[in-house]
């Protein structure tokens, strides 16, 4: 990004990087090739994978360069994150990229687990976030494993990337909340809606875990890594909204009724219309999130409650306008609106609904307002 007073014009590298991502999606990533692995056991290529994290390095690209990443910020990860959006990648995105890494990366200043940051920045090995949220917030209440003697005993219900290779859990401890590493645990696969990007329940029986962190330290990891997977989750949303309103667009132009393209008739015209305001809105609100984590410019938690917030619903809805404007077609298998559909709905129930985050944009601007009587303001 540029400076302030241009907050989201693109660099430069960042559209180089737009392009790169962009195109390898569409040759290695194409639509069959995404329905081939979502319907696979493990749910996406682990060669493409390590592709990503080695050929292209871009897992990894809010990573330091110390510790194995490419010394970038978050936009350029909000960047690809959208690209990976649009394609409906199949894989550990937001296990991995949106949570695990920033968890590590709060906690690297310690030399913690740093093998492991550099294997997922290479793409060579996986991770899931086994941390309960509430609204994707942290709340040491709703966390029932519990730690006894180096291992840890309990259940995780629903965990994004749940099968990957490593799990990072949160866990009761003498002490409070510890954050452990475990390499083993038993996973039941969960039938969810979006079949390209799986969820599982993880269960621990007196299973060995490595602790990284406690108290304070489990705290701040366990929310960075919240913040993180939910600016690039608003990223990704945009990307899908994006790629159906193209191809809205553009059957529009093509489809004939009454011997004309439908996109002639203004009703049609005015759908279209609508859904480019909410993708455009989405858009500016999931980089000013992206933009205030990493620059520190606002309050994190208004700016990331405003882009889930409108991105969520943003994404659902031109994912639905899409499938109505396809006419028959749209409501069939063979068409691809309703994978995006899917993820636009299961999108929104991750890390906090639409509803939680009004909630608590709410809480921090109208409680705050009358608290001390200033209100928390996005300035950017």
């Amino acid at each position: 990004m540029a400076d302030a007073g241009t907050e989201f014009v693109f660099t430069p590298e960042q559209q180089d990087l737009r392009r790169a991502v962009r195109q390898f999606c569409a040759e290695r990533l194409d639509e069959d090739t995404v329905r081939r692995l979502m319907e696979s056991e493990a749910g996406y290529d682990p060669a493409l994978w390590t592709r990503l994290g080695g050929e292209l390095g871009v897992l990894g690209l809010a990573v330091p360069e110390e510790l194995g990443g490419a010394g970038g910020g978050l936009v350029d990860q909000a960047v690809v994150a959208e690209e990976f959006g649009a394609a409906l990648v199949p894989g550990p995105v937001i296990g991995t990229v949106g949570l695990a890494v920033p968890a590590l990366v709060a906690l690297a200043g310690a030399g913690v687990e740093e093998g492991l940051l550099a294997s997922l920045v290479e793409g060579t090995r996986t991770a899931a976030f086994a941390v309960p949220d509430r609204g994707g917030r942290f709340d040491p209440a709703l966390v029932t494993v519990t730690e006894s003697g180096g291992t840890l005993t309990g259940e995780v219900s629903q965990v994004v990337d749940g099968t990957a290779d490593v799990l990072l859990v949160a866990a009761r401890t003498g002490d409070g909340v510890g954050l452990f590493i475990v390499d083993e645990a038993e996973r039941v696969a969960l039938s969810t809606l979006d079949r390209t990007r799986r969820q599982a329940a993880v269960r621990f029986a007196a299973t060995p875990a490595r602790a990284i962190a406690s108290g304070a330290d489990a705290e701040r990891a366990i929310t960075a890594a919240l913040r993180t997977g939910a600016a690039l989750l608003a990223a990704e949303q945009v990307g899908g909204a994006q790629r159906m309103l193209d191809r809205t667009v553009a059957y529009a132009g093509t489809r004939l009724q009454f011997g004309r393209p439908i996109g002639s008739f203004q009703a049609v015209k005015h759908r279209c219309a609508d859904m480019l305001v909410l993708v455009e809105h989405a858009r500016s609100t999931a980089y000013h999130a992206a933009w205030a984590l990493q620059d520190g410019t606002d309050d994190p938690d208004l700016a990331i409650g405003i882009a889930q917030a409108t991105c969520s619903e943003a994404y659902q809805r031109v994912a639905e306008d899409t499938v109505q404007l396809h006419g028959g077609i749209g409501f069939t298998w063979e068409h691809s609106a309703h994978l995006y559909l899917k993820r636009a709905v299961t999108d929104a129930a991750l890390l906090g609904s639409a509803a939680e985050h009004r909630e608590r944009i709410a809480e921090l601007v109208l409680d705050r307002a009358v608290a001390v009587g200033v209100p928390a303001v996005a300035t950017g």
